[in-house]
C-alpha cells in the first residue's frame, strides 16, 4: 500500500481509501459478514480511511460493529459528514453528529465533512446558523479532528469556497471522463496549493468507467495490459495531489484488484503509451459528446443562475453513459438537489454567454436542446410532486431546493 502525506495533521493516508456507501446487501439490508470480511482484509492490507456518511443507510452503524468487534478503530481513520441538506436548526448539528458518533462507536470523527456544499451561498446560509463556532467547539473538545467539505457544484463556486473558511481537507469528484467537471482539475490544483489534502470520489464514476464503457474504450485498455477500473484508479493517483482515492468496494474480487493497483499507485508514473490510451478512449466518448463544452466557465456568471457548465455536461453524460445517468447528474448539480438555481428552463435567450464562449458554442440553442431532453414534460410534472412530498418550495425547474426529510435519508 502507498500513501500520501496529510500536511496539514502529518497523518499518512493510504491512497486507495474504502468508501462505504456501497456495502454488499442482503436484500434491503446490509450483509454484515460480507462486509466484516471486506472491511478487514483492506485493513489488513493497509487501507486506513474509511469514508460513510449519515445518509448512507446503516453504513455508519456497519463500519462501527465491524471496528469496535475486531479492536482496529485506532488503526484507521472515519470519515463521516453532517448531512446539509437535513440541517434546518443549529440543533441538528448536533443531533447529527451525536447519532453518528453513535452509530460508529466512536469518540470523534477524524475526517467530517459538511455534505454536499454546493456554494457559498449555501455556506453563508450555514455559517448565519452558527456552524463555524459549532465546528470550533468539538475541534476543542476532542470530537472532531479534521474539518472539511464534499463538493458538488461548480468550479467557480468551489474556488470561491476555498478561501471562506480555514479548512483542513476537501472532498471532490474527479475522473479522467470528467476532468472539468465541478471543481475539475483547476479546483484540484488549487485546493492543493492552499496544503489541502484531497480526497476523490467517483474515480469509477459509479462503476461506469468498469464496467459500463462502450466496447471499442474497454479493447483500448485491454490492449494496454490493465483492466479498465484499474486505469481509471491509476489515472487519478498520476495526480500528486489526489491524496486519497475512494472506491465503493463491495466484493472480494474488487478489492483485490484495487489494493494490488495501490501497490505502486505513484504519482507521475503513467508512461507516453499509457497517456495515449486515455488520449484514445477518450476520443470514443467525445463521439458521444454533443457539445463541446470544455467546462472552462468563461460563460458564467450567467443572470438567470443558469448553471450552463453543469447543464452541457449532464447532457452529454446523458449520451455517453445514457439517460439516466446524465438525468442523475442534472439533477444533483442543476435542479432538485441544487441549493441554487441552475436548470436549462431558466434560460431567457439574453445571449450574453454566448460572446463569452471560446469553443463558439451556441449557447442559448444548446440549452434548449438540452432542456428538452433533460426537463422532458413528465419530468417536470414528477418533480413537482417530488417538490411537494419533499416540502419543497413551488415553482419552475431550477428554483433552490431546501431539505429533504430524513425518510429518505438512505437515498
Amino acid at each position: 500500500m502507498q500513501y500520501r502525506m496529510d500536511g496539514k495533521s502529518g497523518n499518512r493516508l493510504s491512497v486507495l481509501g474504502f468508501g462505504c456507501m456501497r456495502f454488499p446487501r442482503k436484500g434491503t439490508s446490509i450483509d454484515m459478514g460480507k462486509t466484516e470480511r471486506l472491511i478487514m482484509e483492506a485493513v489488513n492490507r493497509g487501507v486506513n480511511y474509511f469514508d460513510t456518511a449519515y445518509i448512507y443507510g446503516g453504513s455508519e452503524e456497519a463500519l462501527g460493529h465491524v471496528l469496535e468487534k475486531n479492536k482496529v478503530r485506532d488503526k484507521v481513520f472515519i470519515a463521516t459528514k453532517l448531512p446539509l441538506i437535513l440541517a434546518r436548526t443549529p440543533a441538528d448539528f448536533d443531533r447529527f453528529f451525536n447519532k453518528s458518533l453513535e452509530r460508529l462507536r466512536t469518540d470523534r470523527i477524524d475526517y467530517y465533512l459538511l455534505h454536499m456544499l454546493t456554494g457559498r451561498r449555501q455556506w453563508e446560509k450555514f455559517r448565519d446558523m452558527g456552524i463555524e463556532e459549532w465546528i470550533a467547539e468539538q475541534k476543542k473538545a476532542g470530537r472532531i479532528d479534521r474539518a472539511g467539505f464534499s463538493f458538488h457544484g461548480s468550479q467557480e463556486e468551489f474556488i470561491r469556497l476555498l478561501d471562506v473558511y480555514d479548512w483542513e481537507f476537501c472532498q471532490i469528484q474527479y475522473n479522467y471522463a470528467q476532468e472539468n467537471y465541478q471543481a475539475g482539475k483547476t479546483g484540484l490544483l488549487k485546493a492543493a496549493a492552499k496544503g489541502l489534502p484531497v480526497i476523490v470520489m467517483e474515480p469509477l464514476l459509479g462503476g461506469k468507467l468498469a464496467a459500463a464503457l462502450p466496447r471499442q474504450a474497454e479493447e483500448v485498455f485491454r490492449a494496454s495490459g490493465k483492466k479498465a477500473a484499474e486505469r481509471a484508479l491509476r489515472w487519478v493517483w498520476n495526480h500528486k495531489e489526489a491524496t486519497v482515492v475512494l472506491s465503493g468496494m463491495n466484493d472480494p474480487a474488487q478489492l483485490e484488484e484495487n489494493l494490488l493497483a495501490a501497490e505502486d499507485a505513484l504519482p507521475g508514473s503513467l508512461t507516453a503509451g499509457e497517456q495515449e490510451a486515455y488520449r484514445r478512449v477518450m476520443e470514443i466518448f467525445g463521439a458521444s459528446y454533443k457539445i463541446p463544452c470544455t467546462g472552462c466557465n468563461y460563460c458564467m456568471p450567467c443572470p438567470q443562475h443558469v448553471n450552463i457548465p453543469g447543464c452541457f455536461a449532464a447532457y452529454n453524460t446523458s449520451f455517453a453513459l445514457g439517460w439516466v445517468q446524465g438525468m442523475q447528474q442534472y439533477v444533483t448539480s442543476a435542479t432538485l438537489t441544487a441549493e441554487q438555481a441552475g436548470g436549462s428552463g431558466l434560460c431567457v435567450k439574453c445571449g450574453k454567454c454566448e460572446s463569452r464562449c471560446p469553443q463558439h458554442i451556441p449557447v442559448v440553442k444548446s440549452l434548449e436542446a438540452v432542456r428538452k431532453r433533460m426537463e422532458p414534460l413528465p419530468f417536470r410534472g414528477i418533480l413537482g410532486i417530488i417538490r411537494t412530498v419533499l416540502g419543497h418550495s413551488k415553482g419552475k425547474i431550477g428554483s433552490p431546493a431546501r431539505q429533504f426529510r430524513e425518510r429518505n435519508q438512505g437515498a
